[in-house]
């Protein structure tokens, strides 16, 4: 073999081995953070490879079959990983909305990490970014800036998008413990898979009623589950910023959202936190469906967090001032392209009924027999009508 085939077959081999360590060593990178930072975004096939088994490991549906437990396990399995996914990753490590005691703040992180979505540290990095650059250029995952789809996935299989800036979260950074996890973010999926198949397992012996096993128990509980939490947390990164309402008036084109509210456990209302990020709730008011404000409401109580962070008084008059706002700029909408139109006709319309009712009222009170006759019941008042009609300002036929 010729130098010149060795060296690009050399140079494959070590970027090949490389990615293969950063499956499991997220700060190995050899050619250092900046350089990844510098490249253009594209796809890295091999560093993603584990985010597309997962995503192909839910056909395994197909051999295992499903059962009631292993559905349900699925489900919950949502519905709790997404509240380590807004209620920690989110509210409490990327914006400190409330607080814990180093101990509880490592707890947090280890189950943040369950949800398969990177340590709490990158989470963290790469919320804060957006928040900076949010719909501008540098913003990692904006609809407006790299179309639908590379927000809602793309961003995250980009090379440049995978280290940690650590510089950004001193807050942090500074816990060991936490960038452990955040390196090794690898671990805690694999020994949260491991116990997912060991519980189907140890039901399909104690309790085979029930119809599940760990293949089965693992495709729903970390395969499928893992992945429709993973589209549900993008939802927030794409669909906020495309569709919804907006209550404030923000640099970026952030949007409330009920529905997505329902999926995300409260991050729906999006254009609210971007409007003020401290806040614990992201539903500012009570009609705001916010579970996972709810939850770390209810967690405060045992006293393993605390110092949960409201909203300002000056939040809510601004608030009230946008949605008066909205309401006289309704009205003038309406007034622009209706109100000569209705204004006309009320002019017309009013001074006729009115007309038409008095003209009935005196027909009524006109003189007649003493005896009515049928005849006489049903006495034509077409032309006393069109009289009295006749005598009004407003009536065409009127005097002017």
């Amino acid at each position: 073999m010729s130098a010149a085939t060795a060296g690009p077959t050399g140079s494959l081999l070590r970027r090949t081995l490389s990615r293969f360590v950063q499956w499991f060593d997220a700060d190995y990178i050899p050619e250092g953070r900046e350089a990844l930072w510098a490249e253009a975004d594209k796809v890295d096939w091999m560093r993603c490879l584990p985010f597309i088994v997962l995503h192909g490991g839910c056909f395994a549906i197909i051999w295992v079959g499903w059962s009631p437990i292993a559905v349900w396990t699925a489900v919950a399995l949502y519905l709790g990983r997404m509240f380590a996914v807004t209620g920690i990753h989110h509210r409490y490590f990327s914006h400190k909305s409330y607080a814990t005691s180093r101990f509880g703040q490592f707890l947090l992180a280890v189950f943040a990490a369950t949800a398969v979505q990177r340590g709490s540290l990158w989470w963290a990095y790469h919320h804060r970014h957006h928040h900076q650059h949010s719909d501008g250029p540098e913003d990692a995952h904006s609809p407006h800036v790299h179309g639908f789809w590379w927000s809602h996935i793309g961003w995250i299989t980009s090379r440049r998008n995978f280290p940690t800036d650590y510089t950004k979260i001193r807050d942090l950074a500074k816990y060991p413990e936490l960038v452990f996890l955040n390196r090794f973010d690898l671990i805690v999926p694999l020994l949260f898979a491991a116990a997912i198949y060991g519980a189907g397992e140890l039901l399909a012996h104690a309790s085979p009623a029930l119809g599940t096993n760990g293949p089965q128990l693992l495709v729903w509980g970390f395969f499928v589950s893992t992945t429709v939490l993973f589209h549900g947390t993008a939802c927030i990164n794409s669909f906020t910023h495309l569709f919804g309402r907006r209550r404030f008036h923000t640099s970026d084109d952030s949007r409330n959202s009920l529905l997505l509210a329902l999926i995300t456990l409260g991050e729906g209302w999006h254009n609210n936190h971007h409007r003020y990020q401290s806040s614990t709730r992201q539903g500012f008011y009570w009609w705001e469906i916010d579970l996972t404000y709810y939850g770390l409401k209810a967690l405060s109580w045992t006293g393993f967090i605390w110092g949960l962070k409201p909203v300002p008084q000056s939040i809510y008059d601004e608030a009230a001032r946008t949605d008066h706002d909205h309401s006289v700029a309704a009205a003038q909408h309406a007034a622009a392209h209706h109100g000569d139109y209705s204004l006309a006709t009320l002019k017309k319309v009013v001074p006729t009924a009115a007309a038409m009712a008095v003209a009935t009222a005196a027909s009524a009170q006109a003189t007649a027999p003493k005896k009515a006759v049928g005849p006489a019941i049903h006495q034509d008042t077409t032309g006393q009508l069109a009289d009295r009609l006749a005598e009004q300002p407003d009536h065409p036929t009127g005097p002017k």
